[in-house]
């Protein structure tokens, strides 16, 4: 048990490094956003594909927000997906599209697998420009996003774009300022450190771009996962395309706002991460592919974010059995000594992240909040490791995995 112990907070540690590197980077190194500032240009044709499953409380705000966007509007083709919707989402979509003819093409779907995924592969079939850029339906983008995600495509390796994702209702409660402070952390700190560094941003899903020609080179949507940014992002990955993260880039989502909701949210992120981990992780470390060696293993150290939880618990089970055990106590008390180390020093990694991005956002105040972060912090823990024992006990349970909808708390239009 010791020695598992060991290699557990070895692991850890790594993560640990890892954090603290990201974050002085993003304090004290050089930031790269190479296209950010490409206003002027021939744009190309763009479709935007806005994914909904009963949408009725914010489909409204996005498809106006698009309607007004700094973007040539002969060039730009809206596709609300309605995903077998059962409340108003389709009779607001064809409002708009009746009062914008030529600029929204509804794309209704009846029927046919589940997922976000699957519904967007199926709506492809109304795709014929180069660039698609994607967005989820409780999203609202700012005029001038859509030129920002277009540019990095004028670059003929670039597959992939992402934006930055902010919340738009932190106000709400202790819940929603937290998962704020947490999207600070992964999109001002991580994401933009991986795009500094050359290592693996990556594509969110939303707030996104993929060129037409590298998502058909790749197969297409994969519409047998949970997290189809995640696949498509170590999909490119491995043919060869590079994903663009533009940190300036910011577009506004709407967070939830009750502790049932996040945890549903985090356990389909995991297990849907953990399904990416499986497919392509061995492969993307010891594959013949043209991913780079920091590629390679930056790559493999973001698939396995989500497979951190159930070891930190075994961590901690381990530790507490050494140390009362009386076996061997002097390991014990290494053990726990270890552990305890990096409780002190590989947690608070995340936290120096999260503060080095109110920093940088100059929202000092935030910093306040940081306490309150142990309780999200263990919150994820849990769910997280239930996800991960409900994907090894699928074969035996025969359960199916499915798509579970994030629940919208806006007020109906």
């Amino acid at each position: 048990m010791i020695y598992c112990l060991f290699a557990i907070v070895a692991l850890i540690s790594i993560y640990t490094v890892r954090h603290y590197g990201f974050t002085l980077n993003r304090l004290f190194g050089f930031q790269r956003h190479p296209y950010i500032d490409i206003d002027t240009a021939e744009w190309p044709k763009v479709t935007v594909l806005v994914a909904a499953h009963n949408e009725e409380k914010v489909i409204t705000n996005i498809l106006a927000a698009l309607m007004a966007v700094n973007y040539p509007p002969e060039k730009m083709l809206v596709v609300p997906v309605n995903d077998r919707s059962t409340d108003r989402t389709r009779e607001i979509i064809d409002k708009f599209s009746g009062e914008h003819p030529g600029r929204i093409h509804a794309f209704h779907r009846q029927g046919g697998k589940g997922g976000k995924a699957a519904a967007l592969k199926d709506a492809m079939e109304l795709v014929e420009t180069e660039v698609i850029l994607i967005f989820d339906a409780d999203y609202i983008p700012g005029r001038g996003l859509i030129k920002q995600l277009v540019a990095p495509f004028f670059d003929p390796d670039v597959g992939g774009v992402m934006g930055r994702v902010v919340p738009l209702n932190v106000g709400t409660n202790l819940l929603t300022r937290l998962l704020d402070l947490e999207r600070s952390g992964g999109y001002q700190v991580d994401q933009q450190a991986r795009m500094n560094l050359r290592l693996v941003p990556q594509h969110g899903g939303t707030v996104a771009g993929v060129r037409l020609s590298a998502l058909r080179e790749i197969g297409g949507w994969n519409d047998n996962s949970l997290t189809e940014d995640t696949d498509l992002t170590f999909r490119l990955l491995l043919a060869g395309w590079k994903t663009v993260y533009q940190n300036r880039s910011e577009c506004y989502e709407e967070v939830p706002e009750t502790w049932p909701v996040r945890i549903k949210q985090i356990m389909r992120w995991a297990k849907g991460h953990n399904q990416a981990l499986v497919a392509y992780g061995f492969h993307l470390l010891f594959g013949k592919h043209r991913a780079t060696f920091r590629e390679r293993t930056d790559g493999v150290l973001l698939l396995g974010v989500y497979a951190m939880a159930p070891l930190t618990m075994i961590g901690w089970l381990l530790t507490l059995a050494l140390f009362y055990e009386g076996i061997a106590p002097l390991h014990g008390v290494i053990a726990l000594l270890a552990f305890t180390a990096y409780a002190a020093t590989g947690n608070f990694a995340a936290f120096f992240e999260i503060a080095a991005a109110a920093r940088l956002d100059y929202t000092r105040q935030r910093i306040c909040l940081l306490p309150f972060l142990v309780l999200g912090f263990g919150v994820s823990i849990f769910s997280v490791s239930r996800a991960v024992i409900s994907q090894l006990m699928a074969p035996l349970t025969g359960a199916q995995f499915h798509w579970d909808k994030t629940e919208r708390f806006r007020t109906t239009p």
